[in-house]
């Protein structure tokens, strides 16, 4: 490991619990700041409820951290949008946003539109499937953006148990981890292309909040590959001494078949191929394979090729800003 990201590990990784709850408030009045919690959700009809409901009363009733509580619906089926304004959010489709641009399937879509629909100085990101949710996971990696002006973007870190192994996890034995597309794709690509990175625990994990000032200024990958994306591009524009990462605990979560990861793969793989070269895509594609009536049958789908420009280049974003 670099000398570099091994002092970055001393100074910018911390607990959840460095930083009581009373000090983050103080800190936010200080500077006056304003937060947004913006969780992306896709059929979330089961989980997207208890979040909302959790943030409203902790960090909103309680304390008044979280200014703003959108959930953008990203074209749901089921109930989600009902159960997410039930619960108290202030829901946003997708489609709604932006409307000259026509969306297209993707995370990093969703996140990118929902900086035209916050006003937060801090706008944090949550993924509407986490089940027995805590409030410090927003709290946890809000709180270093409000005490430390030099810090631009907070991930948060977690053990991620797969499946039933929660239970040998919280009794100290050593559980298989969820997090295969991070272990097997995105932290060897990380680790040999910017070591500086190394030390994220969770490259890819869907927590993290950053300011508005930073994430304005960063392309939006449309799909998986937008964590990595704003990842990378975040250390090239704003240095390793302004990200930062924090333990929130454990992170419980519906995980995706082994199919569903190889796409995972394959975009995060092209997201990483991008900033290296910057060249040509020799093929956006991944073929795959199912058993049907007559043997393997492939199934190829395309890999996401479309990243939005950074959001300070929109109109509507600037006439915003000017209004």
């Amino acid at each position: 490991m670099l000398e570099e990201v091994e002092r970055w590990l001393s100074t910018r990784s911390w607990s959840a619990n460095d930083r009581p709850l009373h000090q983050i408030l103080a800190a936010k009045q200080r500077t006056g700041q304003t937060v947004s919690v913006v969780l992306p959700a896709l059929n979330e009809e089961a989980t997207v409820g208890d979040i909302v409901a959790v943030i409203r009363h902790d960090l909103m009733r309680q304390v008044p951290l979280v200014d703003e509580l959108v959930v953008v619906d990203s074209g749901s089926t089921d109930r989600t949008s009902e159960v997410a304004a039930a619960a108290g959010a202030r829901v946003v489709h997708r489609d709604g946003i932006l409307p000259r641009l026509p969306a297209v399937p993707g995370k990093g879509e969703v996140l990118w539109r929902s900086l035209l629909v916050t006003r937060g100085d801090i706008v944090c990101f949550v993924d509407a499937d986490l089940r027995d949710f805590s409030s410090e996971f927003v709290s946890g990696i809000v709180g270093p953006l409000l005490t430390e002006p030099d810090v631009d973007l907070v991930k948060a870190m977690y053990d991620r148990p797969l499946g039933t192994e929660f239970d040998s996890l919280a009794s100290g034995k050593t559980a298989a981890q969820g997090g295969r597309v991070t272990e097997l794709m995105a932290r060897p690509l990380l680790n040999m292309h910017w070591p500086q990175l190394a030390g994220f625990v969770q490259p890819l994990g869907g927590e993290y909040a950053a300011r508005r000032s930073l994430l304005e200024q960063l392309p939006f990958p449309v799909g998986y590959g937008v964590e990595l994306g704003m990842l990378v591009d975040a250390l090239h524009l704003a240095g390793l001494d302004a990200l930062a990462q924090v333990d929130v605990g454990v992170r419980k979560h519906r995980h995706q078949d082994g199919q569903a990861l190889g796409r995972m793969a394959a975009a995060i793989y092209r997201t990483a191929q991008l900033r290296l070269a910057r060249g040509h895509l020799i093929r956006p594609s991944l073929t795959q394979f199912e058993r049907g009536e007559d043997g393997f049958e492939p199934r190829t789908y395309s890999v996401d090729t479309e990243e939005r420009p950074p959001m300070v280049e929109i109109a509507e974003y600037q006439t915003r800003k000017a209004a």
